[in-house]
């Protein structure tokens, strides 16, 4: 950590309010609190946050921007962390994303399964995790398949080498109670599991909702600012 004193930094603090908060949660809903992965999510930020972040523990670190995400890992490849892409991902730029990325938040179109696919057979790297992204609303500008989509797209990820098929991510509408939003997500990860055994995880829940998430099943939380603080302004 950079604060050299005896008591914690304020980044400290937040990560350390989370993770019993999270940790509460998982014992409320009857689950070991390390059934739970934490994403934490540092768009915007400098590398020297994430480098803080490493040194407190963490090793999940999430980036939906394409570019910067490329340009940290590149600064922060002795750390040992696991990149997750959580943004929206246009198919040409697939191949970039895979240069750093373990992990693929947002596969919502065959066009971008494929290219995906295509990209990791080509660069002979190991096959990503890959996530379906539901989207719960009627914007279609949310990104994300439609639920009564779920089904066909992981058939076609299940299908192409280079993507391991490993469950669904979804974001709450901003309408509505979120708990009732991250049950559907559960449900829709129950029916999946009759068509690819092994996605039996659920990336849902972020800083304002986790708890729900974390009492409807979420194995997996991308949160940002209440571990991170306030966001800069993009560059």
């Amino acid at each position: 950590m950079t604060d050299t004193g005896s008591r914690p930094g304020p980044l400290a603090e937040r990560l350390a309010r989370v993770t019993e908060s999270i940790a509460d949660a998982a014992r409320e809903a009857g689950r070991a609190p390390d059934s739970v992965t934490t994403i934490v999510v540092t768009k915007f930020h400098p590398a020297s946050l994430v480098h803080e972040l490493a040194e407190l523990g963490v090793r999940d670190v999430g980036e939906n921007r394409q570019q910067e995400a490329s340009a940290k890992s590149v600064e922060l490849a002795d750390l040992g962390l696991r990149w997750h892409f959580v943004g929206q991902l246009q198919s040409k730029k697939a191949r970039s994303v895979l240069g750093f990325a373990h992990a693929i938040h947002s596969l919502d179109r065959l066009s971008l399964v494929r290219a995906l696919g295509s990209a990791v057979t080509s660069t002979g790297r190991e096959p990503v995790d890959g996530y379906i992204q539901v989207n719960l609303t009627t914007d279609v500008d949310r990104g994300g398949v439609s639920p009564d989509g779920v089904e066909a797209l992981a058939e076609a990820v299940l299908a192409t080498p280079g993507i391991r098929l490993r469950g669904l991510m979804a974001v709450a509408p901003l309408e509505g109670e979120p708990r009732a939003a991250f049950a559907t997500v559960r449900r829709l990860g129950e029916a999946l599991l009759t068509v690819a055994p092994d996605a039996s995880q659920l990336s849902m829940g972020m800083s304002g909702d986790y708890r729900e998430a974390v009492l409807e099943g979420a194995t997996h939380l991308r949160i940002g600012t209440a571990i991170t603080g306030i966001r800069p302004i993009a560059g």
